[in-house]
């Protein structure tokens, strides 16, 4: 019989982790690595039959801590699961039959972003698609950005059930976790030998942030999906600008605040994105 199993990463995922896990109590094999969490993350995943837990250092780079979790597993398929995601009873089943007898090494699926407790439909925060489930040996994350998705050896298919993510139960949640991207972003783009120019200033600064806002919030449709709707388009252009500041002040040799750990969970929100248009925390499909 075809087994599945589950890779999830966690820092001070306590309101969480419980109920990530009781969702896939269906699956074969559960591995958790705890990011030196100070809170009860540990103990609540450890209480969990399935579970193997595994600690790491709470690493800026977040896909190192990824593969060392999906490494552990030695089911024949594994799904990456944040903590503040959840998978539904149908996809559940959907995972199950599929698996059984398909080509495909990988699968792509729908991912439903609730924040502050509702579902964002519109703004290109769904369908939100992203690569998880894939069969043992034949996906890996290139570990060089925070933003990157999993590369797989092979033909990719696609599930029609969608898993649940709830990133942001607080506008509190939001504002940390953008602030630990929009730092990892102007880290990134310093070590990768990025040069401030003008153009840059402008594009990064005001123009991209303008036109993001605008086809989020008006062409998608954000304005239907209330004052989170608002907050999702507002926020994603916002850290667009908030990026590049930062990258300015680092150049500058203004002292960063920088940690050597993530004050948000250690693990990422995000689809795949290029460095040079950094993500919102939690934002939607690709623009």
């Amino acid at each position: 019989m075809t087994t599945i199993g589950f890779s999830l990463i966690a820092h001070n995922e306590e309101a969480h982790i419980a109920t990530a896990l009781q969702s896939i109590q269906w699956a074969d094999q559960i591995v958790v690595v705890d990011c030196e969490s100070t809170d009860r993350t540990a103990a609540i995943a450890s209480a969990f039959p399935k579970v193997r837990l595994f600690r790491q250092p709470n690493q800026a780079n977040l896909n190192l801590n990824k593969s060392f979790g999906i490494a552990q597993l030695t089911t024949d398929w594994i799904f990456y699961l944040d903590p503040d995601e959840r998978i539904p009873a149908p996809l559940a089943e959907e995972i199950r039959r599929v698996v059984s007898d398909t080509p495909h090494q990988a699968f792509r699926l729908p991912r439903r972003n609730f924040f502050f407790g509702r579902w964002l439909a519109h703004g290109g925060q769904y369908p939100d698609t992203q690569l998880r489930l894939f069969r043992r040996g034949k996906a890996r994350f290139p570990n060089r950005h925070v933003h990157e998705s999993l590369e797989v050896d092979g033909s990719i298919g696609r599930l029609t059930e969608p898993f649940d993510h709830h990133p942001y139960p607080r506008l509190d949640d939001y504002l940390r976790k953008m602030n630990f991207y929009t730092s990892f972003q102007a880290d990134f783009w310093g070590k990768e030998g990025r040069r401030p120019t003008p153009l840059d200033a402008l594009r990064f600064l005001a123009l991209r942030p303008a036109s993001r806002f605008f086809r989020r919030y008006v062409l998608k449709g954000g304005f239907r999906d209330g004052w989170p709707g608002y907050i999702a388009a507002l926020g994603d252009a916002f850290q667009i600008a908030v990026s590049y500041a930062k990258f300015l002040e680092r150049q500058a040799g203004a002292a960063p605040n920088r940690s050597a750990a993530p004050a948000s969970p250690c693990r990422p929100d995000h689809p795949t994105t290029t460095a040079a248009s950094p993500p919102t925390p939690g934002s939607g499909s690709a623009d």
